[in-house]
């Protein structure tokens, strides 16, 4: 026949098993996935970086060429400008002049315009597109321009200024501009060609970092493994002699014995004791299991309206509240969230737990729900003594106390706030605490709304 502490024994090791493998492959897993993430976003960052600056050395490369294609051809209408004499001055003969002569421009020379100015800066002759203003300004030798202005970028045009010399005397500028078309087309098909590569790259490194994470996270893995196997070990062994003490105890305590006794009086103690440190031991293993984020299959659609609704009327709870007054205040409409429906209420529990503990009796304990853009909001009021402002941002804590003296008579572990404080973070969501001596406290959840 087995015993009550061999079965708890069984039980204990089975819990602890089957419910730390699922966390240490969770585990694993969000530490590869980081890994990857980041060495994805490390590389991925170093190689756009890299394409940025091989497309910048093309784009000065192609405008390069086209600046001494500009240069090229000025010259040689520069080298036609010719002074003929006329009595006691010379004039200025541009017949020769591509563009500017009699003859017909090359089909093939792709100016779009030339324009002549005068020492002055005042415009003399002109082929193609008329300036818009007669007077020469201080523009750069070399500018990219565009035909009309506000026209899209395509029409983009690089334009050469070049001052004409005749025996060491300015006589005047000459002004030539070639379209971009080409370049454009011709940088866009890299750039398309650039970020397909890129593109390809980022996901073959994300594939490798993947792997990569997988066989650099194997240590890790095994520590995860080890931790499982000693937590699991830790609950087993822990667990099993406390069932036991607790299951004899039990067992002396319904034999034939005068109450008051000794004998009865040390039973419960150890009853007592053993009960408590079995919640301990459960909380401990629980924090212990629990990291960063809940996974997605485990959240569910929850109505708060009416898991609060069933919170409240537990046995458990009006057990724990039966000296104080437990006022709910629920809104009629349901609030929605995605959230493990078992865990948000141990978590709220905790705080109900709390308020009703340490509030005197005949006071009030109040419990709000209402939504605040896109968060639903819990407050538990109570009008208990509050916490001291040294104390508040401690509360949440393992194992701190307020006062240390009376959370032991009213059987607290101070694990409590901490492990609602967990759980409620890993539903993405928050809690602050408002508390003034002797006027009571305030716990408010914040939680996103579905």
């Amino acid at each position: 026949m087995r015993t009550p502490s061999a079965l708890s024994l069984g039980k204990a090791k089975a819990e602890s098993q089957t419910a730390l493998n699922p966390s240490s492959q969770t585990m694993f897993n969000r530490s590869r996935r980081n890994l990857a993430r980041w060495f994805t976003l490390s590389m991925g960052g170093i190689l756009v970086g890299f394409a940025g600056v091989l497309y910048y050395q093309a784009t000065v490369e192609q405008l390069k060429q086209v600046d001494q294609l500009l240069y090229r051809k000025a010259r040689v209408m520069a080298a036609s400008v010719k002074y003929e004499p006329c009595g006691d001055c010379q004039h200025l003969n541009l017949n020769n002049v591509p563009f500017f002569g009699n003859g017909s421009p090359p089909l093939d020379s792709g100016i779009v315009y030339a324009r002549w100015y005068n020492a002055q800066r005042r415009i003399q002759r002109f082929f193609g597109t008329l300036p818009t203003v007669d007077q020469l300004d201080d523009s750069p030798e070399f500018q990219t321009v565009q035909i009309e202005p506000g026209q899209p970028a395509q029409r983009l045009l690089r334009q050469i200024t070049l001052p004409v010399y005749l025996r060491g005397e300015l006589i005047g500028y000459l002004q030539i501009a070639l379209p971009l078309a080409e370049m454009q087309d011709e940088l866009q098909r890299f750039l398309l060609s650039l970020t397909l590569w890129v593109l390809l790259t980022i996901t073959l490194i994300s594939l490798a970092g993947w792997g990569l994470g997988g066989i650099a996270m194997q240590p890790i893995r095994e520590a995860y493994d080890y931790l499982d196997r000693f937590t699991a070990d830790a609950s087993h062994e822990l667990r099993a002699p406390l069932a036991a003490i607790l299951s004899n105890a039990q067992v002396g305590l319904i034999a034939p014995l005068e109450a008051g006794q000794p004998k009865h009086y040390r039973l419960e103690k150890i009853a007592v004791v053993a009960k408590s440190m079995t919640v301990l031991i459960s909380n401990l293993l629980f924090l212990a299991r629990r990291t960063g984020h809940l996974a997605t299959e485990s959240l569910q659609s929850v109505d708060l309206t009416e898991l609060l609704h069933q919170l409240l009327h537990a046995p458990t709870l009006q057990t724990a509240a039966q000296q104080v007054t437990l006022e709910p205040v629920l809104p009629e409409q349901a609030v929605t969230i995605q959230a493990d429906p078992a865990l948000l209420t141990q978590a709220i529990a905790n705080l109900i737990h709390n308020a009703c503990k340490f509030t005197p009796e005949q006071g009030l304990v109040q419990v709000r729900l209402f939504t605040q853009s896109r968060w639903a909001l819990i407050q538990i009021q109570d009008s208990g003594r509050g916490i001291p402002a040294e104390d508040l941002p401690h509360i949440s804590e393992r194992f701190y106390r307020v006062n240390k003296a009376r959370s032991r008579e009213a059987g607290g572990s101070g694990l409590g706030l901490a492990i609602a404080q967990h759980i409620i973070t890993a539903h993405g969501g928050s809690i602050n605490v408002h508390s003034e001596v002797d006027r009571g406290t305030v716990f408010q959840i914040t939680l996103p709304l579905s």
